[in-house]
């Protein structure tokens, strides 16, 4: 355990103090993850719903749980009103389910848009095209609060593919905040962009929240 407090005081070195670590714990152990929460990260995402449960059930309380992966509409249900941020709203129809989910509770849920700035076909995400009219139609939801935008790169060892998509998120996420009076209900506070392999150039390119899983733990 050890290895994972080093490797976070080294992910912490290379990150401004503005910028906010959430530990990915994806097929980690319980042991693993209050290793990482020992160490400081009170930030943890999860992809699936089904360990979200499990572990929401095992960890203390004070956790912000960041929902990462795809979400479906039929398991908002196991979400709302638990996590801090859902970062994977990819369309207007799941943050209507999500905005429904939250009036039952009464709840305000607080959401990333993820969009799909590669376009690529493997990964999901609204095109940056359709994000304007999208951000109109979610804006009028009473219990949703959009908090920013979320990003995954392509899988590439390409410095100037991933320079190129993180600077075209954060100009997507620049206009919207200069004009972020048109809509209500909507904050640009977040900037979610980055993991293990490219969380530097992120940071670089204007990114405020990363998502780091196995520069954790290996």
């Amino acid at each position: 355990m050890e290895k994972i407090k080093n490797n976070i005081e080294k992910i912490r070195s290379k990150l401004p103090y503005e910028v906010i670590l959430v530990g990915v714990t994806k097929n980690r152990s319980i042991a693993e993850i209050e290793a990482v929460i020992k160490s400081g990260v009170m930030d943890l995402g999860e992809n699936r719903v089904q360990e979200f449960k499990e572990k929401y059930e095992h960890l203390p309380k004070g956790i912000k749980w960041h929902l990462i992966g795809h979400l479906q509409k039929n398991k908002v249900k196991y979400v709302v009103g638990k996590v801090f941020l859902i970062h994977s709203v990819d369309s207007v129809d799941l943050a209507k389910a999500l905005d429904r989910e939250s009036n039952k509770k009464q709840v305000v849920t607080d959401i990333l848009i993820q969009i799909n700035v590669s376009k690529e076909e493997s990964k999901y995400g609204l095109d940056p095209e359709d994000l304007p009219e999208a951000l109109k139609e979610i804006s009028t939801l009473e219990n949703i609060r959009v908090k920013g935008l979320m990003t995954i790169a392509p899988n590439t060892e390409n410095i100037d593919v991933l320079k190129d998509i993180f600077a075209t998120t954060r100009a997507i996420y620049d206009k919207i905040k200069e004009n972020v009076k048109e809509y209500a209900n909507v904050e640009m506070t977040y900037l979610s962009m980055g993991m293990t392999n490219d969380f530097e150039l992120a940071v670089e390119a204007g990114s405020n929240m990363v998502r780091i899983g196995s520069g954790l733990f290996e």
